[in-house]
This record gives C-alpha cells, structure tokens and sequence, in this order.
C-alpha cells in the first residue's frame, strides 16, 4: 500500500464480526438470519470491500476538490459521484439490513455497520446520501402507513429515490423544540401543506436521484408548545400521486448550500417550504409524535455519525503506518551519536511508535464497540429472555450518546495523530490525511453536537427508570468482570474494575448534584462524564478482544495469525497504560465542584 490508496482493515473487521461476535454461530438461532453461513457473510464483506477500493474512493478526491455545487437553483454533484452510486444501487447495497418484505436482503444490522464503515472510509461525502436514504427507509418501515410502504419504500432501498431529514431551522441550532415550520391540514386525508424554512440539510438536494423523500418536522396550528407539538410528516421533492408515480415539482427547493470545512461532496442545503405555492406532505404516524419518531431516525444517525469517524480515521491511520515504514528519516535512537549510522525509517522512532499504536488500539477498539452495539440489536432476534432482551436495548439506551460523541471525539484525534506522523507532508493535500481530517470534524458536530450527547446520557439515559437502568448496567458489568478475575489478565481486569467503580461514583455524584436542583453543576460536567464512560467502555472492549486472542494463541493458532492476535493482547496493555488512567483525572474534575464557568460575573450578557 502507498500512502494514497485507500485500504480496509479487513483482517479486524472479520476478527470482531466472526471470532469475537461470532454471528455465524450466535445469530444462527434468530430464523430471519438462519440461512446466512460465515461464506456467506465473508463474501458480503469482500465484495463491499472491492466495490469500495475499485469504484467508491476514487471519487472521494473529486468529492473534495470540485465539491457540490448550487447553480440555477439546482445542485450538482461531481460527475464521478453518479456511476459509484448507481453501482451500489445495483447492487442492492443500501438495503442489505433490510426486510426482504421491503425489497432487502435481510443481513444483520452488525453486518450492514461493518460495510458502512467500509463504504463510508471510502468516500465520507457520498456515504451521506446514501446512510441517510437508509435511515428513512427503515423510519416508513416502522412507522409509515401502509401506503407509504407500498410506495415510497422499495424506491429507497433500492436508491431510485434518496431520503434525508429535516429539523433543524435558522437561529433553533439543537433546540428543536423552537420549530417554526408549520403544517396545516387539508380535505385530503393524512396531506398537510407545510411551511418554513430548514437549515443545516445533508442531501436536501443532489442529481443523483429524480425524487428525494424528505422527513420533516413541523408544528400545527393548534399544537402545544416545545417539543411536545411537533408532527413528522413525508415531503417529497417531486409531487407524487396514490401510485406513488411523479406528477411535478412539490413547492420544497433548496435555496443555496454551505460552503463546509470538509465533506465537499454532500450538499449541506437551505431548503425553503411552500413560499411559492403548495408544498404537500404526509403525515407521518399520528399528530404530536414527531418528536417520538424522528428519534428513531435520530439514533441510527447518532451511531452513524460515531461510525463515520472510524470510518475515516482508520484508512487514515493506516496512510500514516504505510508512510512511516517507507519515510527515511536519522538513525535508530541508539545509534544517534554515530554520523555515520544509516537513516532508518521513521516507524523505529519511539514517538512514532506511540503515535501509531494510539491510533491502532483506539480505532480497534472503537470498531469493535460501534459494531457491538448493533449487535445487540440482531441478537434480540435469536433469544427468547425477555430480561435478557430488556438488557441489550437498555445497553443501546446508554452507548448511543456515547457512540456518537466519544467515537468521533476519538475519530478526530487519531486522525490528527496520523497528520502528525506525516508532519509537513500531512499538512498538504498532496497526501490524504489532511482531507480525512478535515472531514472527520463534522462528526461531533452534526446529528446533536456531541455537548447534546453528554446531556442526554446525564439528564435522561441515568435517570431511566429512576436510575435502575444505571444500577442493572453495573450489575451486569461487574458479572463481566467476575468471570474474567482468574483469566490471563488479573492486571489489567483490576485496573477496568477500579475505573468501573469511578464510573459509578461519579455517574451518582452528578445524579445527587441534579436531585438536589444543581441541575447547572450536573450538566457542567457532563461531558467529563460521557468521556469517563467511553474510556472505560472502550477498554473493556480491548479486555474481550484480548480474551478472545489469548484463546485463539493458546489453542495454537497459526503462525500467520499469531501477530495479529498478539496485538490484540498487546492493545489491551498499551490501553490499561496509556488510555485508561486519563480515568482518574476526569473522575477528579467531575467530583471536585468546581463551578467557576457558572460564575455570573464571567461573559456577562448585555441587557
């Protein structure tokens, strides 16, 4: 590999799906995946990896330098996007997690994550339009009348027509609950015309499709306040009749685009609704649950928006390895007082090594806890305990936020490691890196900045069933660790167990803080307390992926896995070293009450 090219780790992405999850033998029991076999799974893998490397990431240069474009009222993509999208249409790609009832071949969600990841690393941009499509079709699918599943979504899955969603509005930001977008009913059953204007909206228009399907929230007129009042409705780009076939333009158009930091390629748009004449929707639901079902959309974007930063990080880190073993550059440390001592490459340099083995045990372990969460949904299907079942989705409840925020968080660091190693030439677009890093910051900001994240796992995932989902997550975790104490890893399973028992201290001290009416002081450190759980979840990923290796090592694995497993036990020391003690010092803050950010007499707002 050269430090241009754009590659899969694909020996860690099969390790996590087939040794650690083990879904050719767990998910056997769910009937839906019963006829699915590791050939086959691994074949879905390898082609979502060749399409990639051969058709996608070519694009992702064009996506950067030429960019969407908005002329004539119109938005245009690079040429190139057409036929790598075309090509995953065809392939049946957008819809491979979906129900065959819907047109999609009912792989598991673990599976489809892992060929986002892979699509996704390829060219950020493009993946925008196409996850989005996903996450909509899957919406219709749980709450869309029946009639919008007989038409409108087959043509998602199969991506003729695309789908996005749109909340936020001008000067509302995250506070949804300000939606201004109004609907208003008509004779016709279930159509609405809406009006208003959205921010802010990837995909909000493109030429890659003839019809986009926009999901859109809006207030009636009647409706309460916040919240509470918002409607979901299905607004289509073109007009449609009861057959579902196009009849002319809808009064919903975009009415110029952002000019971003990164992801060149997705149009980030401001469409305006019904300012020139009808703009009709369909309900969606019932009136008032828009909120309830937008969030469904929501949280597979949140856990998107976490993937996408692997996504891009990993094919960084992987540039920066394949650069530091070919950079020339001074002698080995030891020999440094020789003049004479050859130039070696720069991957013998300790600080180089440091550099690399962070991003390797932080992208690692990021993957594997993102592809472990979707899990958690496929195995619901194969289990008959409803107990057990109450614990998979009460896991999701809780490592959604932390997904999304301490994910691509962690995403955007390691790919600023991997610039670093590069050094000046990472700074230049004449290597990749500097775009991947460009496109992994929005990864924090878009689908709830991640500061929306901390507030969401403190001031309602804690409280959830007045905080026993908390207290039953630690009961569960503390089993884990009771039947890992006399394994090959006393050490470091001490460590985690210590930094569990922080987690717990800290997760109560805040809760008390709100009980009390410190609801401020709670929310102050509630991003401490997001970045605490995800250091401590993402190193008890590294422990089950350490177990699984030292397994396979002293089963007599083959020589040709044996560095590869070693490096899993190798990832969970550097972790335990390196990572985790960043726990004790989050935990100090958290607990100190400090509050000088609150004081009134600090930027002061003029009356």
């Amino acid at each position: 590999m050269s430090a241009t090219e754009y590659t899969v780790d694909l020996r860690d992405v099969k390790f996590i799906l087939f040794e650690q999850l083990r879904i050719q033998e767990t998910l056997a029991g769910a009937p839906q995946f019963a006829d699915f076999d590791l050939d086959f799974y691994d074949s879905i893998i390898e082609e979502a990896t060749r399409l990639s490397i051969e058709a996608i990431a070519p694009t992702n240069k064009d996506g950067d330098v030429i960019g969407a474009r908005f002329e004539g009222g119109k938005v245009t993509c690079p040429p190139s996007f057409q036929e790598a999208y075309d090509l995953q249409a065809q392939g049946g790609w957008f819809a491979i997690s979906a129900s065959p009832e819907h047109g999609g071949m009912g792989l598991p969600e673990v599976v489809g994550m892992s060929v986002t990841e892979i699509q996704s690393g390829a060219n950020m941009a493009l993946s925008i339009y196409t996850g989005l499509t996903k996450g909509v079709g899957n919406l219709l699918v749980e709450f869309g009348s029946d009639w919008l599943n007989e038409t409108i979504t087959p043509k998602l899955f199969t991506g003729e027509w695309a789908g996005t969603m749109l909340l936020t509005e001008a000067g509302a930001g995250s506070d949804v609950g300000e939606n201004r977008c109004k609907a208003v009913e008509t004779d016709d059953e279930g159509i609405y015309l809406l009006e208003g204007e959205k921010i802010f909206i990837s995909g909000g228009d493109q030429d890659l499709t003839e019809n986009i399907i926009h999901v859109v929230l809006a207030r009636l007129p009647d409706a309460d306040p916040g919240t509470r009042g918002l409607s979901i409705f299905m607004v289509p780009k073109m007009d449609i009749d009861e057959e579902g076939n196009i009849t002319g333009p809808n009064d919903i158009i975009c009415s110029g685009i952002e000019e971003k930091m990164g992801i060149h390629g997705s149009a980030t748009c401001t469409m305006v609704l019904g300012s020139d004449g009808p703009c009709r929707g369909w309900l969606i639901g019932e009136e008032g649950q828009g909120m309830k079902i937008m969030f469904h959309l929501m949280n597979e974007a949140r856990i998107f928006a976490g993937l996408q930063g692997v996504s891009v990080a990993a094919p960084a880190y992987l540039n920066s390895l394949a650069y530091a073993k070919d950079r020339l550059q001074g002698p080995d440390i030891n020999n440094f007082r020789d003049p004479e001592a050859p130039r070696v490459p720069i991957v013998i340099h300790p600080d180089i090594r440091r550099m690399l083995m962070t991003q390797k045990v932080m992208i690692e372990t990021m993957r594997a806890f993102l592809y472990s969460t979707a899990y958690k949904f496929d195995y619901l299907k194969a289990i008959d305990d409803p107990a057990l079942q109450q614990a998979l989705k009460d896991d999701v409840e809780l490592y959604t936020p932390i997904c999304k925020s301490h994910c691509s968080d962690m995403a955007f660091q390691m790919t600023s490691l991997a610039v670093q190693v590069l050094g000046g030439y990472g700074y230049c677009a004449e290597y990749p890196v500097e775009q991947y890093l460009r496109d992994a910051r929005i990864t924090a900001i878009y689908e709830g900045a991640n500061g929306i994240q901390a507030m969401d796992l403190m001031g309602r995932k804690l409280s959830m069933r007045n905080g026993m989902l908390f207290m039953q997550w630690l009961q569960r975790i503390t089993a884990q660790f009771n039947e890992l104490e006399s394994g090959d890893f006393g050490d470091e399973v001490e460590a985690l167990a210590e930094v569990r028992d922080l987690v717990s201290a800290c997760g109560m001290h805040l809760f008390q803080y709100a009980l009390g009416g410190k609801i401020s002081n709670a929310m102050l450190e509630s991003s401490n307390l997001l970045t605490l759980f995800g250091v401590f979840l993402l190193g008890m990923t590294a422990l089950e992926q350490a177990v699984v290796a030292q397994e396979k090592i002293d089963e007599g694995c083959e020589e040709s896995d044996e560095a590869f497993y070693q490096g899993k036990v190798l990832n969970l020391k550097f972790y335990v070293s390196h990572i985790l003690p960043q726990a004790y010092g989050l935990a100090k803050t958290i607990q100190s009450g400090d509050d000088s950010a609150l004081d009134e007499i600090l930027f002061a707002v003029a009356e």
